[in-house]
């Protein structure tokens, strides 16, 4: 068994002793985990660069980079550089730890008025840090920075396989072209985003979209549909208990039969739908928009005792004949010119209520609450119960 002593290329120090077996692959693996880098190739102290593992001796001393040149560690890089021309030398930068091989060249050449052009375009001029190896010391994140750097070295934008530049990645590298000033680079990302964003599909959801919804959702668990758009869907017949439709958009749905038992229906616009005989036991539907309407045969009373609550609700012409609706709340709701026939609202909240032409013939309005109403118009014939005065003087 060989083995060998391992140096980061440019450094003498904190070298690691490691055996040697198997491939050159193998070894460049152990040296990436052994040194912390992505190692790529392997050098002796010579600079020579060892292409077959059969070329290694025992105890021999060698350096491993990461693609870039060999670094003499016994040189100094500042005085070689200077040595070179001042915008074709090479150079190595160490972005966040990882280490990248470029020209000057091409960090000032295509976008002169950068953060980069400035910093490397005359020497020492912005007292960049070295680290021990030389490299230019640059705290940003490595993964960002590699698809700049190629940008300026080819004018492409470049990434890895399997990488999907329109997604959270772009918009790292958008923020990083931002902070070195790569002008043209932050032009292409952002109609890159901006192509990439899917357009705005404001399309009603139809009945077999919403079933396949129900499907999935457990029987215990709160569907939230608040703010969809259901407009002309028909829901007739489904089991649409404790769903949350605040501020969704269901005009014109066939809701007939449907069961909307504690279902929130606050400031839902149902103008112009179909409820009939649907069950409408503890609704919420609050400041709810259901003008022009149809509630017959509805059932808005729960035997727990759980008030269905329509307050402030727009129901202008709504028919809601033969409604149950015991209990229910519907303080300074707008009811005018809407048909009540043969509803039963024994205990019913009407305080503030607009009646205005309401036709409640037939109703029971034992022990309701008219305090306030506008009844102006009304017809009360056939009442069941007698109308108290009481129920209607403020």
């Amino acid at each position: 068994m060989r083995r060998v002593t391992l140096f980061v290329n440019g450094s003498a120090r904190n070298g690691k002793v490691v055996a040697v077996y198997g491939t050159l692959s193998d070894l460049l693996s152990v040296a990436s985990n052994k040194l912390g880098i992505k190692a790529t190739s392997v050098y002796n102290g010579k600079g020579g660069l060892i292409d077959d593992i059969a070329l290694i001796r025992d105890d021999d001393v060698l350096f491993v980079c990461e693609g870039e040149p060999f670094i003499d560690p016994q040189s100094d890089g500042r005085a070689q550089e200077e040595l070179t021309g001042s915008h074709t030398d090479w150079l190595t930068l160490n972005v966040g730890g990882r280490y990248f091989t470029t020209t000057r060249s091409t960090l000032v050449n295509k976008e002169p008025d950068s953060m980069l052009a400035h910093m490397f375009k005359d020497k020492d001029a912005w007292g960049n840090k070295q680290d021990p190896r030389g490299a230019f010391l640059i705290d940003r994140s490595p993964e960002y920075f590699e698809p700049i750097l190629n940008y300026l070295r080819h004018g492409q934008l470049i990434v890895n396989d399997g990488i999907n530049l329109l997604g959270g990645y772009s918009r790292g590298v958008l923020e990083e072209a931002r902070f070195f000033g790569i002008d043209s680079l932050i032009e292409h990302l952002e109609v890159a985003i901006k192509n990439s964003q899917p357009a705005e599909d404001h399309s009603p959801i139809s009945r077999k979209e919403f079933v396949r919804f129900l499907l999935a959702t457990p029987t215990k668990s709160e569907l939230r549909c608040q703010g969809l758009n259901f407009s002309g869907a028909d829901l007739s017949r489904l089991d649409l208990r404790y769903i949350n439709f605040k501020m969704a958009n269901l005009s014109r749905c066939n809701l007939a039969h449907a069961n909307l038992c504690c279902a929130n229906l606050e400031r839902a616009d149902l103008s112009g739908s179909v409820l009939d005989s649907a069950n409408l036991q503890g609704v919420k539907m609050l400041c709810s928009n259901a003008e022009g309407a149809s509630l017959k045969g509805c059932n808005f009373e729960d035997p727990s005792g759980l008030k269905a609550n329509l307050e402030g609700a727009n129901l202008k012409g709504v028919d809601m004949e033969g409604s149950q609706m015991t209990g229910i709340n519907l303080r300074v709701a707008t009811l005018k010119n809407a048909k009540l026939k043969n509803c039963n609202l024994r205990g019913a909240t009407l305080a503030g209520t607009d009646l205005e032409n309401c036709d409640l013939s037939g109703c029971d309005l034992q022990e309701a609450n008219l305090r306030g109403s506008n009844v102006k118009g009304a017809i009360f014939e056939e009442m069941l119960t007698p109308l108290h005065m009481s129920q209607s003087v403020r």
